[in-house]
Order: C-alpha cells, then structure tokens, then sequence
C-alpha cells in the first residue's frame, strides 16, 4: 500500500505534518494492506483566513480489483480532519470488503438462505 499526501498553499505541507499523517493511516489501515494498491491523502483548508472549522481531508483508497473508494471530513486542524477521514474509510472498506468477500446464497450464521 503506497500513501501519498498532498496539500493545497493554505495548509503548512511540512514534513512532519505530511509524515504524522502517511504514519497515522498506514497504521490505522493495516489490516487492509494486502488488499489496498494505493491511499491518497489530500488536506486542504476551505475558508482560508475565515477561520472556523476549515481543514477538509479528502481520502480515496483504491482496493485492488475494486473501484476506487472516497471519504472526506471537516475539522479544526488537518491531523483532526485526516483522522476522522481515516475513521469513515474504514467503516467503509469494512462494508466495501465484506459485501465483496460474502458467500452469496448463505446467512450470517452460514446456514443456507
């Protein structure tokens, strides 16, 4: 799994800022790293000098043999709205795999439907 982390001119893109949060999602996606080719991570910050709840993450996994998938999230600083992107995406990889990986014709409990 190959992350990648961009930023617009807005938010500060230093390296400990882009290197926190490559850390934070490939730990927090492991349990997918077998099955994900690539994650892109892109912060940004919609109001500019507005101020507020600003800093948008937009994150897209692509699953490999899959479609890609996408999530994003709002907060105060971007390390905040890059975790709770992380937090949607794995709800919904767990949905996305799970729905892929279901024996079709069985029940939860594997007795025939």
């Amino acid at each position: 799994m190959k992350v990648q982390v961009s930023t617009d001119k807005r938010v500060d893109g230093s390296t400990a800022i882009v290197s926190e949060v490559t850390t934070m999602v490939e730990s927090s996606l492991a349990r997918y790293r077998e099955r994900l080719t690539r994650v892109e991570v892109h912060l940004s910050d919609v109001n500019g000098p507005k101020g507020g709840v600003d800093h948008r993450c937009a994150l897209e996994a692509r699953p490999a043999g899959l479609d890609a998938v996408a999530v994003t999230h709002n907060a105060q600083t971007p390390f905040e709205a890059a975790k709770g992107a992380v937090e949607k995406m794995l709800r919904l990889l767990t949905s996305t795999f799970g729905r892929h990986d279901d024996i079709k014709g069985l029940s939860a409990s594997g007795q025939p439907t």
